[in-house]
C-alpha cells in the first residue's frame, strides 16, 4: 500500500507556480491576482480562506480578501460580485461557501463571470468540461486528477467507481475520468444514496472515489485487493485524546481499508491540499489568459 500524499504533490505544484509567478515578474507581466469573498465569520471558512490567502502569499500571487456581513442581502452580494467581475486587475474571484440562508448559492455561482470562476462552479464550466473544451475545471476534482496524475496510476480501461453525485465533486469527478484523455477514458459507474446493493459496485472498482459526505461509510469488505481509492470527504469528530477536542476524518475506514489497496490518500493530507493547489492552478490560468 502507498499513500497518495496530497500534502508533499500540493508542495511540488505551489513550487512551479511559484517559478512560473518569478517568470510573469521578469517578463513584466500581469502577476496573478485572487479575490475571495468571505460572508460572516464560519470558522470552518476563516479556515479554509486564511490557508488560501496564505498560498498566494506563498507563490508571489496578489490577493484581496473581502469580509461581509452575514446580515448582507442578496442583491448587494450580487453588486459586489460584478464589481468585481469587472475589476481587470482580478483574475480569479471565489465566494467562499457556505452562505446565510437568505442568499442562494446558484444565484451567486451564476453571477461569477465564467472567466473568473476558478472554482469551476459556473455551468459555463462545467459545460465546457463536460465536452472536454478550454475552461475552469472544479478545484478538488482536479486536484484528484494531478494525483492521479503525478503518481503515474494508469486509469485507461480501468472500471472507476464514484460514489456521490454533487455538483462539487462525485458528477464532476465521474465525467473527467470517462472522458478521451489522461487521466481518464475509465469505465465509470456512478453510485449514490438511491444506490439498491453499494457493495457489489464498490467491488468491481479498480478505482474508488469516495464523495458522500458520510463518515467512514466504506469498510474493508466493499473494497477489492490492490484497488485505489480515493476518499475526497473530510469531517470533524469528536476526539477528547486531541488538544482541539476533535480529529479530522474522510467517508473511508482508512485502517481497515489501507492494507487492501495499492493506493490510498489519508484524511487529513490527501485530497485537501490539493484544492487549493489547483485552484491557484486555475489562476495562474486566467492571468495567462488575460496576458495575451
Amino acid at each position: 500500500m502507498k499513500l497518495l500524499d496530497g500534502k508533499m504533490v500540493s508542495e511540488q505544484i505551489l513550487d512551479e507556480i511559484k517559478d512560473e509567478v518569478a517568470r510573469l515578474k521578469k517578463e513584466n507581466k500581469k502577476i496573478p491576482h485572487l479575490a475571495v469573498i468571505l460572508v460572516g465569520n464560519n470558522p470552518a471558512s476563516e479556515t479554509y480562506v486564511s490557508a488560501k490567502i496564505k498560498a498566494c502569499e506563498r507563490v508571489g500571487f496578489e490577493s484581496s480578501l473581502i469580509r461581509l456581513s452575514d446580515a448582507i442581502d442578496e442583491p448587494e452580494l450580487l453588486q459586489k460580485i460584478e464589481e468585481l467581475n469587472n475589476d481587470e486587475m482580478i483574475d480569479g474571484l471565489i465566494v467562499q461557501s457556505p452562505l446565510p440562508k437568505q442568499i442562494s448559492s446558484a444565484k451567486v455561482i451564476n453571477a461569477i463571470s465564467p472567466l473568473k470562476d476558478v472554482d469551476g462552479f459556473h455551468p459555463e464550466n462545467l459545460g465546457r468540461m463536460a465536452l472536454n473544451m478550454p475552461g475552469f475545471v472544479p478545484a478538488t476534482p482536479f486536484g484528484v486528477l494531478q494525483l492521479i496524475e503525478r503518481y503515474n496510476i494508469p486509469t485507461a480501461g480501468k472500471h472507476c467507481v464514484v460514489l456521490g453525485r454533487s455538483h462539487l465533486a462525485g458528477l464532476p469527478m465521474s465525467l473527467l475520468m470517462m472522458r478521451n484523455a489522461t487521466p481518464g477514458n475509465s469505465t465509470v459507474t456512478v453510485c449514490h444514496s438511491q444506490t439498491v446493493d453499494l457493495k457489489r459496485y464498490t467491488l468491481q472498482a479498480d478505482i474508488l472515489i469516495v464523495a458522500t459526505g458520510q463518515i467512514e461509510t466504506v469498510t474493508a469488505d466493499m473494497v477489492k485487493e490492490g484497488a485505489v481509492v480515493i476518499d475526497i470527504g473530510i469531517s470533524r469528530i469528536s476526539d477528547p485524546s486531541k488538544k482541539s477536542g476533535y480529529r479530522l476524518c474522510g467517508d473511508v475506514k482508512f485502517d481497515e481499508v489501507a492494507p487492501k489497496c495499492s493506493y490510498i490518500t489519508p484524511v487529513p493530507g490527501g485530497v485537501g491540499p490539493m484544492t487549493i493547489a489547483s485552484l491557484l492552478m486555475n489562476t495562474l490560468t486566467g492571468v495567462k489568459r488575460n496576458n495575451k
